[in-house]
């Protein structure tokens, strides 16, 4: 199976004022990813508040991104650009719906996470739940998305793998976007390299790029940030080892801000609009920036000189 060079962005759901989702942004939105190094975009995740959504809203989304980036293909500005749709959900006949729909539009690649209830204790049972839906789009790349922080299931990746490995014949890899570089390097030296382990922690791009990997990965400070962590990657390829090093710390003072505004999803959306893209609010039970918060991001990121790095 394809291996994903480059860095994926985990894009925001745009919204309107009332909460709906707002498609007619995506078009613009895929074309500042596109311009900015991103190579392609996996939808409907925890950044995009993808639990939060309706199935009709994720497939809306999903035919929407897919439009979009054929749109930029034919004109000749996104040629490797790829659209991976997660499409994991609490109810698995809604995960296979979705699935299948994604194959049936277009899509590159389908993933999904473990779902958040009930909660995934064995390496069995999210084989399992992985085997269901995986099956749903034969045709597509099916990737686990392993973000244990939102969902309780601290397992082994290593040893699913093993478990997965001959049983679900679509399964390309991992989205990995938890702490350990030691599991992730050794998932990734799992039969001598056999599945795609795209690097998930932006923090940490550059001590994977150094075991050997982080060929690929899916970001969410990409959104605004993609200048700076793709210049890693390139950094890096270039042998040099200081602007590498240089760029990922500038990249940590980022998320320092963030974290300050409870974070990516809520944080990071805000500042979308702050580089020129307005893509809405948040759901509930997530907690808006305030206007004055707004200031305050904007005082924070100036003092790093954010605005002339950032996404363009």
């Amino acid at each position: 199976m394809e291996k994903i060079k480059g860095l994926i962005d985990a894009p925001f759901t745009p919204m309107l004022p009332n909460g709906d989702i707002n498609p007619s942004v995506i078009p613009a939105y895929a074309a500042l990813l596109a311009r900015n190094g991103l190579k392609g975009v996996f939808i409907n995740g925890s950044s995009g508040e993808g639990y939060m959504l309706t199935d009709e809203e994720r497939i809306r989304l999903a035919e929407a991104w897919i439009a979009a980036v054929a749109d930029l293909k034919a004109k000749g500005l996104a040629s490797d650009f790829k659209v991976i749709v997660h499409v994991g959900s609490t109810c698995v006949r809604s995960a296979r719906h979705l699935a299948e729909h994604a194959q049936h539009a277009g899509a590159f690649g389908i993933g999904a996470m473990a779902p958040p209830f009930p909660k995934v204790s064995r390496v069995e049972e999210l084989v399992k739940y992985c085997e269901e839906i995986a099956s749903a789009a034969p045709r597509l790349p099916f990737y686990f998305y392993h973000i244990p922080a939102f969902n309780g299931a601290f397992l082994s990746m290593y040893d699913f793998l093993r478990a997965v490995d001959g049983r679900i014949a679509n399964f390309a890899g991992i989205k990995y976007t938890f702490e350990s570089l030691y599991e992730y390097n050794r998932c990734r030296r799992y039969a001598d390299g056999k599945f795609d382990m795209l690097h998930g922690q932006d923090e940490t791009i550059l001590p994977c790029l150094a075991m050997g990997g982080a060929q690929g990965g899916i970001g969410g400070t990409t959104n605004y940030n993609g200048r700076c962590l793709v210049g890693i990657q390139e950094a890096w390829a270039n042998g040099d080892l200081e602007r590498a090093r240089a760029l990922q710390n500038y990249a940590q003072d980022v998320i320092d801000v963030i974290c300050h505004f409870r974070g990516n999803i809520v944080g990071g959306k805000r500042i979308m609009k702050l580089i020129g893209l307005d893509l809405g609010p948040n759901r509930t039970p997530f907690q808006n920036v305030t206007d004055e918060e707004e200031q305050q991001l904007r005082r924070e990121l100036e003092a790093i000189d954010f605005f002339k790095h950032c996404n363009k």
